[in-house]
């Protein structure tokens, strides 16, 4: 039986590797998340690597005072700081990252009102507190990504256990529990949200944790109606009659084969996961203020029509993002889809 499976699997995988569209689009997007890891190492305020008398100082992963360098002030170095430039280079050398602002660092050597047009210092512009848009997209996105990523693990592990349980015990258990989820899937989510908001700060884990409260219901229906069909199934009742245990045969027996049709929807989910945070964040009621997301980008193009970079870049980056998971995800259920055949 495993055998069986990981040769279908392997298959699987060979037949997405075959479809262009979703390949290249599950690279693409493999590249983004990547580089949004390493957002520290692309865009900052802080060096990558300082040489001075000889030591190699490395102050993205560590603080430095100024002392260190031959200052006067045991305070946090200020790396953009002329004097502080002066003192490292008379005895070494530092290298900036390809964009030298964090997401946070106010550009103040611009010579006309923000918002300001993109240019080769900010090849994005500034946003209208004078903030790199590019450095800010980058961390934005790792945010966004990262949120979803998570929402969807936690959110699937409540939704294939409940639908697991549901599905292979039926009877008044699952008749209450199709009840319940009618009565959770009604209540309000933004509601709750805007009520949460105003009780405490809201927060990167405070969001994740009352969005996983909601969006862990979508998988339900799908494991629920596989672990139905599956559950009778002659091998399922052969294990049974073997002795194993319900747990053992949910795990081992029937999960493996639920969590085909369950795979095509991850993708959409996560989708739906940016989409929902970007929505939040641009009401105000997502990540705390200065912090960068999707979502603020979005408002800051709203609110200064003037300038039309500020929408494109957000509608631009949106859109691809979006775009990239929905190719991928076709692509997964076409892929998993007895009655298709993907198209090369």
């Amino acid at each position: 039986m495993v055998i069986k499976l990981s040769e279908k699997l392997y298959n699987k995988i060979t037949k997405f590797k075959n479809s262009k569209r979703g390949f290249r689009s599950f690279i693409i997007f493999l590249v983004i998340f990547i580089l949004t890891c390493f957002a520290e190492f692309i865009a900052n305020d802080k060096p990558l690597i300082v040489v001075y008398e000889g030591k190699i100082y490395f102050p993205i992963v560590k603080q430095y005072l100024e002392t260190d360098f031959g200052g006067t002030l045991k305070v946090e170095a200020d790396y953009k700081d002329p004097f502080v430039k002066d003192l490292i280079n008379k005895k070494g050398f530092f290298i900036f990252p390809i964009i030298p602002y964090s997401y946070d660092t106010i550009v103040y050597d611009i010579t006309e009102p923000t918002p300001t047009k993109p240019s080769l210092k900010n090849i994005l512009g500034t946003d209208d507190m004078g903030r790199d848009v590019c450095s800010r997209l980058i961390y934005g996105t790792r945010y966004s990504l990262l949120f979803g990523i998570l929402l969807t693990f936690f959110s699937s592990v409540i939704g294939i256990c409940v639908g697991a349980i549901q599905g292979y015990f039926g009877g008044k258990l699952d008749l209450w529990g199709q009840r319940f989820l009618e009565i959770w899937s009604s209540l309000p989510q933004l509601f709750i949200l805007i009520i949460i908001s105003s009780v405490f700060t809201p927060g990167f884990w405070t969001l994740l944790l009352v969005l996983t409260l909601f969006s862990w219901t979508n998988l339900v229906g799908v494991v629920r109606a596989e672990f139905y069909r599956i559950k009778n199934f002659d091998y399922v009742k052969a294990a049974y009659v073997f002795g194993l245990s319900d747990f053992q045969i949910m795990y081992k027996h029937v999960l493996p084969n639920a969590m085909i049709a369950t795979i095509t929807y991850l993708p959409f989910i996560l989708s739906g996961a940016v989409v929902a945070l970007t929505a939040l964040d641009f009401l105000g009621f997502g990540l705390p203020p200065g912090q960068p997301s999707l979502g603020e980008l979005v408002r800051q193009g709203v609110e200064n029509l003037q300038a039309p970079w500020l929408a494109l870049t957000s509608f631009i980056s949106l859109s691809l993002l979006l775009t990239l998971l929905i190719f991928i995800g076709e692509t997964i259920r076409d892929v998993f889809d007895p009655r298709k055949e993907v198209i090369c």
